[in-house]
């Protein structure tokens, strides 16, 4: 079995003043063995070192609690969540949100709904194309966080999740040391889609990781032609 070390983690979280239950640790540790038991039978990671998975994966989902602190009854949908990254993390530290969880490869739900069984654990799965999930009525603008980690440059990325977020919800783009750019590019598909006070957050993490956060508020509803199909926002991103 791996030996999993969460001293760094409850730093982090001590460091931050982010509150943790009291079976995080346990919950993670399942969610960290059962995910490299998994990455055995399909591509689920390309991390597999003990420390690393606690690092670039759990506290790196953990850091979104210093940008946003979803309350009881707020609801979270992650696009292209993955194995899980924030989404799953997001609802085994705070329970009480309602968290989906959204991404258009079928296998993945597969380890996700083992793990959820096994912490007893509840999110709306959704095995669907996120351009076509947002034209639903259930979905579209009925969420106050939007998340994605790492998915497409930010002015594609946007077209895909702020017809999830509702007015006065935000929508958080995890990205790496290309984020300040793609903060210039994407500003003006950002006010297209209904969002605006486009900001850029660092965030330094263990082993000299960093992690940068986009984010913007939704000030007005997403106009009904967006988004458009997945090969039109690919050939001619806003």
């Amino acid at each position: 079995m791996p030996d999993f070390n969460f001293t760094p983690f409850l730093q982090y979280a001590k460091e931050n003043n982010i509150s943790l239950p009291e079976n995080a640790v346990e919950s993670l540790t399942l969610y960290g063995n059962l995910l490299l038991e998994w990455n055995e039978k399909i591509n689920l990671t390309a991390i597999k070192d003990p420390m690393e998975i606690v690092v670039k994966h759990f506290i790196d989902s953990l850091s979104l609690l210093k940008v946003i602190n979803p309350v009881s009854g707020e609801s979270l949908i992650d696009v292209g969540t993955g194995a899980g990254f924030p989404g799953m993390v997001i609802k085994i530290l705070r329970p009480e949100v309602n968290v989906t969880l959204l991404d258009g490869h079928a296998k993945r739900f597969i380890f996700l709904e083992d793990l959820q069984n096994r912490l007893g654990i509840k999110t709306e799965n959704l095995h669907i194309r996120a351009e076509l999930a947002s034209k639903e009525e259930k979905y579209r603008e009925k969420f106050d966080y939007v998340t994605a980690r790492a998915v497409a440059q930010l002015n594609t990325l946007a077209e895909y999740c702020m017809p999830f977020v509702k007015k006065g919800g935000t929508f958080v783009s995890m990205k790496g040391p290309t984020a300040e750019q793609e903060v210039t590019h994407g500003k003006k598909a950002i006010e297209i889609l209904g969002g605006e006070n486009l900001s850029l957050i660092k965030e330094n993490l263990p082993m000299d990781n960093t992690r940068f956060f986009i984010t913007a508020k939704k000030v007005k509803n997403t106009p009904a032609i967006y988004p458009r199909a997945s090969a039109k926002i690919s050939k001619s991103p806003l």
